[in-house]
């Protein structure tokens, strides 16, 4: 599935965030009438729901499968002046899946949106079922170098649309294991204007380690699953093992010969693991 149609298949709601009406663009397909909790996907920095295009349909048999694309990224809203980090966007989750009106969902998220998962997790024990993290933000693990100075008003104030695109995808192109130019055009695209250019800054200045180091993980209950890229320079698979220690009911760690881009680097892979845990 190209990017484009990605996009066509998304649907749009609004959810307030903190003081805000925002519109919220998010890919739901699949049986809506399984008995099972649907399963929810969530994207990381600089991504958008589309990282999951491997690994997310493959479930559409038998599960209700929702991809959200945060504030500030995707096909969501992209203004300024409006809060992006990961409590806010804990927000975007909460809102949506009230919206849908779920009761439980069994959760998938990838870096920055394993943030927001481990919050969502803590804070509402009892609607998550089953939680799966790969190359996931925790504890006091991020920033990144590369986010810190992307979230610099100067920096981002010297770039034009351009140097921004340039950057994104030499960046994309570097660390994943065999670029794929669709993928790459579909990661780069979403930030290709002026107000994406400072969307992506305001995106990466919110990026606030106060807000993993602050979750009570010991009030996270739903089992735990880890799918982690083993060779990630970004989010160390020692953070998966160090949750895995600390978490209440986990079941281990899938470890897979990628670095951080897990779900599009080793799709098949991910998928053979993800469906293992759910059965």
């Amino acid at each position: 599935m190209t990017h484009q149609e990605w996009t066509e298949a998304q649907e749009e709601t609004t959810i307030m965030v903190d003081t805000h009406d925002l519109t919220v663009s998010y890919y739901d397909e699949g049986d809506t009438e399984a008995s099972e909790n649907p399963l929810v996907f969530l994207h990381g920095i600089p991504t958008w729901s589309y990282l999951w295009r491997g690994v997310a349909p493959a479930f559409e048999d038998d599960r209700r499968v929702i991809a959200p694309d945060f504030v500030g990224y995707g096909n969501s809203a992209m203004h300024d002046g409006f809060d992006r980090s990961i409590r806010a966007q804990e927000q975007v989750l909460d809102g949506l899946v009230a919206q849908l009106e779920v009761d439980q969902i069994d959760l998938v998220a990838h870096d920055i949106g394993g943030g927001v998962a481990l919050r969502y997790a803590a804070h509402n024990p009892d609607a998550v079922g089953k939680l799966v993290l790969s190359n996931s933000i925790a504890y006091d693990s991020w920033p990144i170098q590369f986010i810190v100075d992307l979230g610099l008003p100067g920096t981002i104030n010297d770039m034009s649309v351009d140097d921004v695109d340039e950057q994104l995808t030499q960046m994309f192109q570097s660390t994943l294991i065999e670029p794929d130019d669709e993928f790459v055009e579909a990661m780069a695209s979403r930030f290709r204007s002026d107000e994406g250019r400072i969307s992506l800054s305001r995106n990466a200045i919110a990026t606030n380690t106060s807000h993993t180091t602050e979750i009570d993980y010991n009030a996270i209950t739903a089992e735990t699953s880890f799918i982690w890229g083993e060779n990630d320079g970004f989010q160390p698979i020692e953070f998966a093992e160090q949750l895995n220690d600390d978490l209440e009911d986990t079941a281990g760690i899938a470890r897979l010969d990628a670095n951080h881009w897990v779900p599009e680097d080793r799709s098949t892979a991910f998928v053979d693991a993800l469906s293992s845990f759910l059965e």
